[in-house]
């Protein structure tokens, strides 16, 4: 098929949309916007349709180019790859690794593991940063971050690493004080405490039970924006918390909380997301393919 778009079309096409320009990408690669705008054309045609909705002072997807962006990130990572796999010398992990996180996660699954990773790779400099606000990678000039549910930026690649889920938890002097709620309706007359961390809605639960996916509006005395306050509420009585299993089992198996409609769950797979080009690194790729060992394997007790 001659209709095929080159591989490096496809790269120029990446580069523009993550600039927003014509003039930025061109002073990146060294070469003319003349170039580039030519370049975008000549893809245009081949693939018959419009990608950018062009201005003055920046460009922007057409609703085809959002499309043919997913694609483009797709081939040339497995381009990439394919390269990377076949190539007889590897490029060794070295120099510094920006990486963010929420705090809990962070704190608790995150640091051990990039432990492990800095002792089999000292060339490699690792600087972890927990936050519990949504990142903008490329403006803040991270690597990589680590993600619980959400949806990553067009501009992004996301790869599963691990599967996870929230649960409903409360202390039992809680569920003594209050009983338990009659289903997902019944969260709205409890006390729940609300947490605003990365992807999560304020005061919006969904979970996916016998009924199918179910939905409740909560509200309680007590909210925050960092999950371990919440974590620690909860054990003090406070309410009931939605928290992912590898945050609670501890405090489960040990019955200082008790799992509340345990039929119940919300998804929440954990992702690491990175921008393009970083998937040519070697950083980049060995920190995610140890990740995705180490939070597949059973959390240590």
């Amino acid at each position: 098929m001659n209709n095929l778009p080159p591989l490096e079309d496809l790269r120029l096409f990446c580069t523009v949309t993550r600039n927003r320009s014509f003039l930025a990408t061109a002073k990146e690669l060294g070469v003319s916007p003349a170039y580039v705008s030519k370049r975008i054309a000549l893809l245009e045609e081949v693939l018959k349709v419009r990608l950018l909705h062009r201005t003055t002072r920046r460009v922007g997807l057409s609703e085809d180019g959002e499309t043919v962006l997913r694609w483009a990130q797709r081939i040339l990572e497995d381009a990439e790859q394919m390269t990377e796999a076949v190539s007889a010398a590897k490029t060794a992990p070295r120099g510094l690794l920006r990486i963010s996180a929420s705090a809990g996660f962070g704190r608790k699954r995150l640091a051990p593991a990039l432990s492990e990773l800095a002792l089999s790779h000292p060339a490699l400099r690792i600087h972890l940063e927990l936050l519990s606000r949504p990142v903008d990678l490329i403006a803040e000039g991270f690597d990589l971050d680590l993600r619980i549910g959400g949806e990553p930026e067009p501009s992004l690649i996301a790869r599963h690493i691990a599967d996870n889920a929230r649960i409903l938890c409360a202390s039992p002097a809680y569920v003594k004080r209050r009983g338990l709620p009659a289903g997902i309706p019944g969260l709205e007359q409890h006390e729940c405490i609300v947490v605003r961390e990365r992807d999560q809605s304020f005061g919006i639960w969904k979970l996916q039970g016998p009924h199918g996916l179910e939905t409740a509006r909560v509200s309680g005395p007590l909210s925050c924006s960092y999950g371990e306050v919440a974590h620690q509420w909860a054990l003090d009585g406070h309410g009931i918390i939605l928290r992912s299993t590898w945050d609670v089992q501890e405090k489960l198996d040990e019955g200082l909380l008790v799992r509340v409609l345990p039929e119940y769950q919300q998804d929440a797979p954990i992702s690491a997301v990175y921008p393009l080009r970083l998937t040519e690194s070697a950083k980049v790729r060995v920190c995610v393919e140890h990740l995705q060992r180490w939070l597949r394997s059973p959390a240590p007790g």
